[in-house]
């Protein structure tokens, strides 16, 4: 069969309009996936920044609640060591005073209280200090806890150990070593409140990329099912957070407590 011209011409048309078709189908096509994947990724980003922002809204938040924490404490810490250590300085003077004039039947009691309110005086010098973050600031994290486990050890309340391993002179951040201090004397006030120990251990290895903080007591111990959101354990979380440190608390019913705290150093 021979095809005439205007067949010949027909189908050609057919075949260019078929091609255009699939090229505008293509086109199409192509523009929908990119503009698709533009969507996602503008909603991804949208998302991302949304995530952002939470954060960092909750770190102001942290940051904020915590520098009100620091700021009472301080204020406290003040207080005690200006007005109650003022009262039991003038009070411990006068004992001495009166010393001379007591009978000699009454001097071992008379001497008893008179040491009662010296030692009184000292603990209340070393709980200000350790309230105050510009003092801790100054002695810096590993004296800090010095400090606080010789204060233990004075009053008898347990038996504390240090070990100190490396060198001190990697952690340099005077602002982290507060929130490090609070941290650890975090978990100071819960063994001294709840744990019943005898014995508190602390270990401080100073590495050459992050300070890692190993401390442990020997008391009851509890479930950590029942503690999961205790307010001691997320205010520690969430001091940790804010210096990119990590921290883990693991025990067991008769087993103790152990906290192992790693901090990477910042500098700047």
């Amino acid at each position: 069969m021979v095809q005439t011209g205007e067949s010949i011409v027909s189908t050609s048309a057919e075949r260019y309009m078929l091609v255009y078709m699939i090229g505008v189908l293509f086109i199409v096509g192509t523009l929908i996936i990119v503009f698709f994947i533009t969507f996602q990724k503008r909603k991804n980003k949208l998302l991302l920044d949304k995530i952002k922002q939470q954060q960092l809204f909750e770190e102001e938040i942290a940051k904020t609640q915590i520098e009100i924490q620091e700021q009472t404490l301080k204020n406290i810490g003040q207080d005690l060591h200006d007005n109650v250590g003022q009262l039991l300085s003038v009070a411990n003077m006068q004992l001495s005073m009166l010393s001379r004039q007591v009978p000699t039947d009454l001097a071992e009691s008379f001497s008893e209280t008179k040491g009662i309110v010296k030692e009184s005086l000292q603990e209340l010098r070393g709980l200000s200090k350790s309230l105050n973050s510009d003092v801790i600031a100054h002695h810096g994290f590993q004296e800090s806890i010095h400090n606080e486990i010789e204060r233990f050890n004075k009053l008898g309340l347990l038996q504390a150990e240090l070990f100190v391993n490396g060198n001190p002179d990697l952690l340099s951040e005077t602002k982290d070593t507060i929130i490090l201090f609070r941290i650890v004397q975090e978990f100071f006030s819960n063994t001294i409140k709840y744990s019943e120990a005898s014995h508190l251990k602390v270990d401080i290895n100073y590495g050459n990329d992050f300070m890692l903080v190993n401390v442990s007591d020997d008391g009851v111990g509890f479930d950590m099912n029942t503690v999961k959101h205790g307010a001691g354990l997320l205010n520690m979380k969430s001091r940790a957070a804010l210096i990119d440190a990590t921290i883990r608390l693991s025990s067991k019913p008769k087993a103790g407590v152990q906290l192992e705290l790693k901090y990477p150093y910042r500098h700047g």
